[in-house]
């Protein structure tokens, strides 16, 4: 399992106008099965992305990210093994 977290590198305005491409790569990666959650931090000076898989897919896939190919984010990738979920989401400790 993994959390991504995304910090801006660019201006907000260089960010928004990659915000749809980035939105439409965010679902795909939804409907593969590679991504869980995402979201902004708050405040927005980045996102988060919780994922699953292999640390090669992700780090593939991220490099298609529309804020990656514009050079608006930087990403740190934390690679951890979830030991204890909450009621519900025990699936995640084989992700």
């Amino acid at each position: 399992m993994f959390i991504v977290s995304l910090t801006y590198t660019a201006p907000l305005s260089d960010v928004d106008a990659l915000l749809t491409a980035h939105a439409a790569w965010l679902k795909q990666a939804y409907a593969d099965g590679l991504f869980l959650a995402s979201g902004r931090k708050v405040p927005r000076d980045g996102g988060v992305i919780l994922a699953r898989g292999e640390r090669a897919a992700q780090e593939a896939r991220l490099a298609q990210d529309p804020f990656a190919k514009g050079g608006v984010a930087r990403y740190d990738i934390i690679e951890f093994a979830p030991s204890m979920v909450a009621p519900g989401l025990e699936s995640l400790q084989r992700a």
